[in-house]
């Protein structure tokens, strides 16, 4: 890392030290806001594009490119692990992400197999890129958590009260924390592809964690983003947790052991 990076506003800020503005995320869905965003990616679908370098390069810079901000964030979506380890499933437009064959036993827990860096070639190759042409400007890996990847790949698709998941977690808790280890790896291995390539900071998205009560969080997902934060330590760069909804857990979000916690406006 340059000094002029490691001097970044958003670097220093994760790291707590003095900065002359402080960074806030702004999270704002490009398709709705860039229109450079909607001609690029006029007639791809979502995974073709996260699967796309030169796509992946020119979306994460539109937003640079356009507001000057002080970080970009790796163009990418919460299921691409798992489409590139071979789980059937598609981002369909309006509804989301949708699993052909939703993982409800342990057979289907079973055909989640570790990543490789081989499966993700175009992340590693995005991410060179794109750390190229952003210089001093950080670039912000990320995953999804966990918990929310495995509510889509039970419920088959975005739920409002994720009546199966939570069906699994209490009534199989063995199947339970069988999955959980699994994207717990999968996770770690993902997120280390895009810091192994260059990424200056990496950020865990959970987008449906605050469908959990605290108590919950603690015994059934806490462990596990724990030890994603732990398998990430060695990296050296700052470790960002961001849930959705989360108000009553940010206590346990802090000490699940990132370095920056995220709070949305609820």
């Amino acid at each position: 890392m340059t000094p002029e990076l490691a001097d970044s506003p958003f670097l220093r800020a994760c790291r707590r030290q003095p900065v002359s503005r402080t960074p806030v995320w702004f999270m704002r869905q490009a398709g709705r806001s860039l229109p450079e965003y909607r001609a690029v990616r006029g007639g791809v679908p979502m995974l073709t594009a996260c699967a796309t370098p030169d796509l992946i390069v020119e979306i994460t810079m539109q937003p640079v490119r356009r507001y000057g901000v002080d970080a970009a964030i790796f163009f990418s979506d919460i299921v691409v692990p798992l489409r590139a380890i071979g789980i059937d499933l598609d981002i369909k437009p309006g509804v989301g992400p949708v699993v052909a064959e939703p993982i409800r036993d342990a057979a289907g827990i079973g055909r989640l197999r570790p990543i490789e860096p081989g499966d993700v070639s175009y992340v590693t190759e995005a991410v060179g890129a794109l750390t190229a042409e952003l210089g001093a400007t950080p670039l912000i890996g990320f995953a999804g958590a966990p918990f929310t990847l495995a509510s889509y790949l039970i419920e088959g698709g975005p739920s409002k009260n994720h009546d199966h998941t939570k069906a699994m977690m209490y009534g199989r808790p063995d199947l339970w924390h069988a999955l959980m280890e699994r994207l717990t790896g999968i996770t770690i291995g993902f997120l280390r592809v895009q810091a192994d390539a260059g990424a200056s900071a990496v950020q865990l998205f959970d987008s449906w964690v605050g469908a959990v009560a605290p108590d919950d969080y603690r015994e059934f997902v806490m462990p596990y983003t724990t030890r994603i934060f732990a398998g990430l330590a060695d990296l050296d760069i700052p470790r960002i947790h961001f849930g959705v909804g989360t108000g009553e857990l940010l206590g346990l979000l802090g000490e699940a052991g990132a370095d920056v916690v995220g709070v949305d406006w609820r």
